[in-house]
């Protein structure tokens, strides 16, 4: 596919199903049971509508934010997501030159399929790592020194999965990683897992962590030399807890929709969080952005910024790192077409009242 010819992100979903193995296609687009939450983490931003202002100089439009003492030329992070080789032979290496081309920060996975000193290393902007605390601390500790010492500018820690969902379409694939891939971040870790399989005999995996508490995450903060967030908040009371423990940042987000199946989409529980939150550290969101309308409308309700994820997989595996920029480029196209045609002409101009008012 030639990345030009996409004019929206589901332009890539079609050629990325042909150029991906069916197992590989079923992981990257499955979700959690019935895939009722997936469902309805798009359709809360599509159900919200927008009430523009006429009649004002949207000539020049202003895009920037700033994140962490880290200036980005866009709200549009990309969210981890594992296994990137599944999808293109340069794996992340690909994803995050695609990132660096549309000034795009990308979160790498702890479970990436490319070492993290290699990803930073071929990256235009800053990058952020996504944290799977491993029961083996002393090794949790030297990844999160490793990740920071190779540049990476905050740490995510996601906290939403110490068991893996029902992900009943991986599952009938018989999800596993092919011979030859491999996943670098965690050489080294005794039982060293080759995915986040289980079998039929437990719910438990070696590559997540059952018995993650705050206690962990007041010690992660504490170690930490960068901003630590905490990813896959959903409960107002755990943003408190968050802040209280530590935390610089939360992510409102349901893992995609890949772990509990009729969870609150984000979009209906980001304003609670927010409102929570009252300023006192960025929150960020993720979960069926697909439209810069979705962008606008997250703002609106108070987030400092999206991660896109499922979008830009697809852009990988249908035209590599041109794809990844593609589908960014197209992400933030939109977004400033929505700012234009609802009058905004910055970020900071984005609130509740380009939200028509809920009945």
């Amino acid at each position: 596919m030639n990345a030009a010819e996409a004019v929206c992100l589901a332009d890539f979903e079609a050629p990325a199903r042909e150029r991906i193995s069916p197992m590989a296609w079923e992981y990257i687009s499955g979700a959690a049971g019935d895939e009722t939450s997936l469902r309805w983490n798009c359709e809360a931003w599509t159900n919200l509508r927008l009430l523009p202002c006429v009649l004002v100089d949207v000539s020049h439009l202003d895009t920037q934010i700033t994140l962490f003492g880290q200036d980005m030329a866009h709200p549009i992070l990309l969210a981890p997501a594992a296994y990137h080789r599944l999808f293109h032979p340069d794996g992340e290496l690909a994803t995050v030159r695609g990132a660096g081309a549309a000034g795009a920060t990308m979160v790498v996975s702890t479970v990436a399929t490319v070492g993290i000193e290699d990803i930073v290393q071929a990256a235009s902007q800053p990058v952020w790592f996504q944290l799977y605390v491993q029961r083996d601390r002393s090794f949790t500790r030297d990844l999160v020194q490793r990740a920071e010492d190779a540049g990476c500018k905050a740490l995510c820690v996601t906290v939403d999965t110490p068991v893996g969902g029902a992900r009943n379409r991986e599952t009938r694939a018989k999800f596993a990683l092919p011979a030859g891939l491999s996943l670098p971040n965690l050489r080294g870790l005794q039982k060293h897992a080759r995915d986040h399989a289980t079998d039929e005999h437990t719910i438990y995996s070696t590559l997540f962590e059952p018995t993650l508490t705050w206690r962990d995450i007041e010690w992660l903060c504490s170690v930490a030399r960068v901003p630590v967030l905490l990813k896959g908040v959903l409960a107002a009371d755990d943003a408190e807890r968050a802040i209280a423990t530590g935390a610089a940042g939360v992510i409102v987000s349901n893992h995609g929709a890949r772990n509990l199946d009729t969870v609150v989409a984000t979009a209906d529980v980001l304003p609670r969080i927010v409102e929570t939150v009252d300023g006192r550290v960025p929150v960020l969101v993720d979960g069926g952005i697909r439209r810069g309308t979705d962008v606008l409308k997250a703002l609106a309700l108070g987030a400092a910024a999206v991660l896109l994820g499922r979008p830009y997989l697809y852009a990988l595996a249908a035209a590599g790192q041109e794809g990844v920029a593609c589908a960014v480029t197209i992400l933030r196209r939109e977004l400033e077409m929505a700012m234009a045609l609802t009058g905004r002409t910055s970020i900071s101009e984005i609130d509740r009242s380009v939200l028509w008012p809920a009945q």
